[in-house]
């Protein structure tokens, strides 16, 4: 054991020695690694990325919530049938919450209707072109976490009256009212006057197609007069989930309510929808699985060609040392030694390219991340271990071949070398 650890260390020394006397060759040599290494961590803080940022969009549609509408958020093909479904009612959320409270145990808290629009909203000379307007009733604050910048959500009065007050998105209320407080004062909607009752804090985007900052809400009744036309009582139906770890169950429960709700037979296909935030994860999924698959292939073809680059110099430094390895084995060095000795110093330029390349991987991290504040990316130690691994993996693999090559040199021979 002690005679492995001089060996060892010994192996170190001259593995030092020759990277410092050929810097200009090691660096070029390391920069193939440096680069794969560069596409390795990259990749995996852009994996992670959108990861976090699908998990955050799916946030904000609640993981415990489920949404009665006439057709399924994803679908294939023609949708003709769901434009032909009877439309949901408003008042289908007053009966289902008098279904749950007379229903004992039951996996439902409360379910609460609301009706959407798109609509230019002005402000004087200020004005904001197609936001998403939100008409509920105050019970939406039950459902889902109402923060406010500042001001308030509508109450049961405003509410049940169809009162005209309004509640502003973030980016709204900034582009209304930029320099002063939007509360109590007033904005132009479907040209009826509103008052401002609260602006809501910033809340981020849904898959970067829809931002929560760029919506308003109001209440029910005031929508269903201004907004809807003949169709004005249609609606959707959001339902709060007791536990969400019994989703199924409370699927389950939501679907025989609303068929009952419907008049439907038991053999009756429903003309309606139940969704929930996993119909984006099915769909998504096999794109996130794509996007790291071809992540995988583009960093491993740069750790290849930067392998191959190794093996190539570690050859070339074998053939110019023939005549010093023919001398060691001479005095007496073993097999081992010779391959630990040209296995270490593969390694050691894969270890310093490694760590060059996560430098400039935190580097370019940090770029990004001052340059897209709210771009969901993030650095973890994860990926510094990664990094380092795949460094010594790629130098073994890399450099056994030729150190194999170099213990197997015969001495006689390799002195006579020239």
């Amino acid at each position: 054991m002690r005679r492995l650890w001089f060996e060892f260390t010994e192996s170190w020394r001259i593995a030092y020695a020759q990277l410092r006397a050929n810097r200009t060759r090691s660096f070029l040599t390391a920069l193939g690694v440096i680069i794969g290494i560069v596409a390795v961590t990259l990749m995996g803080t852009a994996i992670g990325g959108i990861n976090t940022g699908f998990e955050q969009s799916l946030a904000l549609l609640g993981d415990d919530i489920l949404y009665v509408s006439k057709s399924p958020w994803v679908r294939d093909g023609d949708d003709f049938e769901f434009r032909n479904r009877p439309a949901l009612k408003a008042d289908y959320a007053e009966r289902l919450n008098a279904i749950i409270d007379a229903t004992p145990n039951s996996h439902l808290v409360i379910a609460v209707p609301s009706s959407s629009s798109f609509k230019k909203i002005k402000r004087g000379d200020n004005e904001v072109d197609r936001v998403y307007i939100l008409g509920t009733t105050d019970t939406f604050s039950e459902i889902t976490p109402t923060e406010f910048r500042e001001g308030r959500f509508f109450t049961g009065e405003e509410s049940r009256g169809g009162r005209n007050v309004i509640v502003l998105g973030f980016d709204v209320a900034n582009a209304l009212f930029p320099n002063e407080t939007p509360v109590d004062r007033t904005v132009t909607l479907a040209g009826q006057q509103w008052r401002v009752s609260g602006v809501l804090v910033r809340q981020g985007s849904f898959l970067g197609l829809f931002s929560f900052d760029n919506q308003v809400i109001l209440p029910l009744g005031a929508f269903q007069k201004y907004f809807k036309g003949k169709n004005r009582d249609e609606s959707d139906i959001r339902v709060k989930v007791k536990d969400k770890n019994h989703l199924a169950e409370a699927r389950d429960e939501l679907m025989g309510a609303m068929r009952r709700l419907r008049g439907l037979l038991p053999d009756e296909e429903p003309n309606f929808a139940i969704n929930a935030q996993e119909a984006f994860k099915t769909t998504l999924g096999p794109i996130q699985a794509g996007i790291a698959i071809a992540g995988l292939f583009i960093t491993s073809l740069s750790l290849f060609v930067g392998a191959i680059g190794i093996m190539n110099i570690t050859f070339v430094s074998v053939k110019e040392r023939t005549k010093e390895i023919g001398t060691r084995k001479a005095l007496g060095a073993r097999r081992r030694t010779i391959l630990l000795q040209f296995l270490i110093e593969a390694v050691s330029i894969c270890v310093l390219g490694g760590i060059a390349g996560i430098g400039v991987s935190w580097l370019l991290f940090v770029a990004v991340g001052s340059a897209f504040p709210s771009f969901p990316i993030s650095f973890s130690m994860q990926l510094v271990f990664v990094g380092l691994f795949i460094s010594v993996l790629t130098g073994i693999v890399s450099g056994f071949a030729p150190a194999w090559t170099a213990s197997k040199l015969d001495p006689v021979t390799a002195l006579r070398y020239e």
